[in-house]
């Protein structure tokens, strides 16, 4: 016997197929939705992570901020302080300076050698005198050219004395220039162990 299925089976089987289609999409969709939401936990904890670090660094930085200034300004205390005491010991070289330089003077001076005047002028002295020869002038600069407290003797001038009123003999006026040495240890210590400060002098060549 042959049966006849009269009812509308396609448009039934059209139905369980859009249901089914819809059904899925929800469910894509739900999935979907429960995907974002995760990443966007994620993402939200990652940055508010990232935040915490960057407010860490912020005041790490500040901090390291505040500790160059004092820094800073411990080296610029540092420095003059280092001023101050370069000013001083520069002030006590030169309370000194006169001594040195008469007593390099009086040491280097040969005789048939009158100074009659000395100016300091900074580190550079000119020495004004009479000589009885040229010699004696020679001798002279050569004596100041191995002392330990001046340097670079250098004639500027010698001339036949205008009036030569001390005695008989002819008298030469000069004038030399001759610089100042800084302060070294080996000639404090030199002029420390000589009696009274002074190292003797040389023996004058007549």
């Amino acid at each position: 016997m042959i049966l006849i299925n009269l009812l509308p089976h396609r448009e039934e089987k059209r139905k369980r197929r859009e249901t089914a289609f819809y059904v899925g999409l929800g469910m894509s969709l739900v999935a979907g939705a429960l995907v974002a939401g995760v990443i966007y936990l994620l993402l939200e904890q990652m940055t508010s992570s990232q935040v915490e670090r960057n407010n860490f660094l912020k005041s790490e930085i500040t901090k390291l901020d505040e500790q160059i200034k004092d820094i800073a300004t411990l080296r610029a205390e540092i420095d003059a302080l280092r001023a101050r005491q370069r000013a001083v010991e520069d002030l006590q070289s030169d309370r000194n300076t006169p001594v040195h330089l008469l007593n390099e003077l009086a040491k280097f001076t040969p005789e048939g050698i009158y100074l009659q005047g000395i100016r300091q002028t900074g580190k550079s002295v000119i020495v004004n005198g009479q000589a009885a020869t040229n010699e004696r002038v020679s001798e002279m600069l050569r004596n100041l050219g191995h002392t330990d407290w001046l340097d670079n003797p250098e004639l500027v001038e010698i001339k036949l004395a205008a009036n030569n009123s001390r005695d008989a003999r002819r008298l030469f006026d000069f004038s030399m220039k001759v610089a100042i040495k800084a302060a070294t240890p080996e000639a404090v210590a030199g002029a420390a162990s000589a009696p009274g400060g002074v190292k003797p002098a040389p023996a004058n060549k007549n």
